[in-house]
């Protein structure tokens, strides 16, 4: 992996530019560090500059052309283009050639070094920042943290979950390994809830209510301590693998689990189970989908006037 990089860093293997900016959204460890909220983000943040925006991703565990981001992006982000596949080069000329797109959004783009980019966004999770300090499979870190260098903006998720004082020794670690770099504090807020018929309904809904939860997402904890922090009172709560694939039984064996419970109770999920299960009710339970979005606590301004930064002065380069 560090012959890999010095090999891309010497310019010995080759980063390829395309005819539009590529902003890279990624991490440094494996599992949720809420890269699908900041990419939703990033698109929103560009179209309202008026450019035209397509998404590239590896398409992880995807079924019939699409996954769980894929298909939850684009219930969130109408007209916006969502490329997969392993060849995210291609996927990029692509965009280029189909969409005419200004901005390309590499999802999970870090460790991709094959299309460069023309900023790098590193998200670390405040909850589980640094992957037991060990590379997989001892750890959780994909490369190693004095790699978080090669960074141009640092976002800081899931601050509302640590203590200030936490967050204060994070962003001192941060600055270690990535010197002068920029970081923001954000935060996954609760926006509303929603069913599969697309039902919208205010999160106060859930304050004090008996509910079941569950999901199958990268950091499933910080999807409880979300629930429990609005109020929620969890009767049980169920974890699956990442990018889970719900099949029959395990909709059958989460019916039996709602089934066994009190009439008064419902069940909570995450948006990325919700596209993968069309349903409004387990058993007679109604089934509610939690949808986040990234709020900024500290460095909003920072970020946007890079993103807009990089975008405008790489479209001043194409049209020179």
């Amino acid at each position: 992996m560090s012959l890999r990089n010095r090999f891309y860093d010497a310019g010995w293997l080759a980063s390829h530019r395309v005819g539009a900016t590529v902003i890279s959204i990624g991490n440094l460890t494996l599992g949720g560090t809420g890269k699908t909220p900041c990419v939703e983000y990033v698109a929103r943040f560009c179209q309202r500059q008026g450019l035209r925006v397509a998404i590239l991703s590896r398409g992880y565990n995807a079924r019939n052309g699409a996954n769980d981001e894929a298909l939850l992006l684009a219930n969130n982000l109408a007209g916006v283009p969502h490329l997969q596949g392993k060849d995210r080069l291609a996927c990029a000329r692509q965009a280029i050639a189909t969409y005419n797109s200004d901005v390309l959004i590499l999802d999970d783009g870090f460790q991709h070094r094959r299309l460069a980019r023309d900023l790098d966004v590193v998200l670390v999770d405040a909850t589980q920042p640094w992957g037991f300090g060990h590379l997989f499979p001892r750890g959780y870190l994909r490369e190693p943290l004095p790699n978080l260098k090669r960074a141009d903006f640092v976002l800081l998720t899931r601050s509302d979950h640590v203590s200030r004082g936490e967050c204060e020794r994070l962003c001192r670690q941060i600055a270690y390994f990535a010197p002068g770099t920029p970081i923001a504090l954000t935060t996954h807020r609760p926006i509303e809830l929603l069913n599969a018929a697309g039902r919208k309904e205010a999160i106060g809904l859930l304050r004090g209510q008996l509910a079941l939860g569950f999901c199958g997402i990268g950091n499933p904890e910080a999807f409880r301590q979300t629930l429990e922090m609005l109020g929620v009172r969890l009767v049980d709560f169920r974890t699956f693998s990442d990018h889970h694939r719900y099949d029959q039984r395990d909709i059958d064996d989460l019916r039996d689990w709602s089934k066994r419970q009190p009439e008064c109770v419902c069940v909570v999920t995450t948006e990325k189970d919700l596209v993968k299960l069309p349903l409004n009710r387990l058993h007679d339970k109604p089934l509610w989908a939690l949808r986040i979005g990234l709020h900024f606590e500290k460095g909003k301004q920072e970020f946007e006037e890079a993103l807009l930064r990089t975008a405008r002065g790489h479209s001043h380069r194409r049209a020179g």
